[in-house]
């Protein structure tokens, strides 16, 4: 079969898609915006955030205490907190952010302490609230330094040395080099992000080259050209198939950039002061650029092919998009599920289309390479990618598909 006809429907509307706002924005403009703003912007909002978070002075209230004042004391004399009077209320005030935590003394704690006896201090947070968990966090390492002080004044009246509850010390080192610490963390949001920008890509140009098409009443003007089903058909395809190529590439492209500014301008050092964690060395290299390009390929390919022929049933762009919507749960799910924890590559879970890729892109990042399941998640994507292609040249040749009423 010869492509020169395939090739002209291509150029044709390929020639068209240019001019169509709706598929640049969506091919170009999504891609290299979205993962900028998503990584750059709102890791730079959130940094800040969290940063103003650490320098404020919560609010806690003390319960109790009245009979152990050295403690009180030492809790009120904290500048990293601002101590109010206890009140009935105080679990409302929690809930209401009026404070951000409470401890409580229980009454003759100090009296325990000092005749060796157990005794328990209990702190109440709003769990899941940023400020309320930094209050309880300066409250708990506040009463672990007292603790630790009351242990030092017992060993040092029995003379006894400080180590002796201690005697030898556990270091955690990490082996792994900064790039695949980076890639594993962010590893399944990339290969999220590719897949769910490769549907997106796709999406737009399949319903205007079907649907569009039989809304503007120019699907039976194409039909009575000197082009087979099959040639047209795969000129179609093309076209989405490189929207969707485009924004695939254009979205790993966007997230080097954005990798590369959050590296240089260390975006996470905002939160900066005070904070705990340090900023990951985030960047793709040449080889995970390529590899996951490459596994983009025949996902690509399914997604063109499966749009194409969703499209086709549909009488209007609206109704289209009707059809379309659910679709996008179904590759969403998948692509998050391999964002959670404990979930890796298995023979089986190898052949789950878009799980599968994500999974292995997940793998790539870190620059882990399963040549076995490369090979099988490819060869299972372009099975499946050459069955939705043939499903589509199928339905292109119903009458009743492409003249729905």
């Amino acid at each position: 079969m010869s492509l020169r006809y395939a090739a002209i429907v291509y150029r044709k509307e390929l020639t068209e898609a240019l001019r169509d706002r709706r598929t640049l924005i969506s091919t170009i403009v999504v891609p290299l915006l979205l993962f900028p703003v998503l990584s750059v912007g709102f890791g730079a909002m959130a940094s800040v955030l969290i940063g103003k978070a650490r320098q404020e002075t919560p609010k806690v209230m003390l319960l109790g205490g009245a009979d152990s004042p050295r403690l009180a004391e030492k809790l009120r004399a904290l500048d990293q907190l601002l101590v109010v009077p206890a009140t009935a209320n105080w679990k409302e005030q929690i809930e209401s952010k009026e404070i951000r935590a409470a401890v409580e003394i229980p009454p003759g704690f100090e009296a325990q302490v000092a005749q060796n006896r157990p005794a328990q201090v209990t702190v109440y947070s709003y769990e899941g609230e940023i400020k309320s968990a930094f209050a309880a966090g300066r409250l708990e390492k506040f009463l672990k330094s007292y603790r630790d002080d009351v242990v030092k004044d017992r060993l040092a009246a029995k003379n006894l040395p400080e180590n002796i509850l201690q005697p030898f010390a556990v270091q955690l080192q990490n082996v792994a080099p900064p790039e695949k610490v980076g890639g594993a963390a962010l590893g399944g949001l990339v290969g999220y992000m590719v897949i769910l920008l490769c549907m997106t890509g796709a999406m737009y140009p399949a319903m205007d080259l079907t649907a569009g098409e039989k809304e503007r009443g120019t699907m039976e003007t194409i039909l009575s050209s000197p082009v087979s089903r099959t040639q047209l058909v795969l000129g179609k395809f093309f076209l989405v198939l490189t929207a969707s190529l485009a924004t695939a590439a254009l979205s790993v492209f966007s997230m080097g950039v954005s990798f590369w500014a959050m590296n240089h301008l260390r975006v996470f050092e905002m939160a900066g002061k005070g904070g705990d964690a340090a900023p990951q060395n985030l960047k793709l290299s040449l080889g995970a650029v390529l590899a996951v390009f490459l596994m983009a390929l025949p996902v690509a390919v399914l997604f063109a092919a499966a749009m194409l022929t969703i499209s086709l049933f549909a009488k209007s762009y609206k109704e289209a998009q009707s059809y379309l919507t659910p679709m996008t749960f179904v590759v969403i799910i998948p692509a998050v599920a391999s964002m959670l924890p404990g979930i890796e590559l298995t023979p089986k879970l190898a052949v789950i289309p878009i799980l599968n890729v994500s999974l292995l892109c997940k793998e790539l990042m870190v620059g882990t390479y399963h040549w076995n399941y490369i090979a099988l998640i490819f060869l299972s994507t372009s099975l499946y990618a050459g069955a939705a292609i043939f499903l589509a040249v199928k339905m292109f040749q119903r009458e009743s598909v492409l003249f729905r009423s």
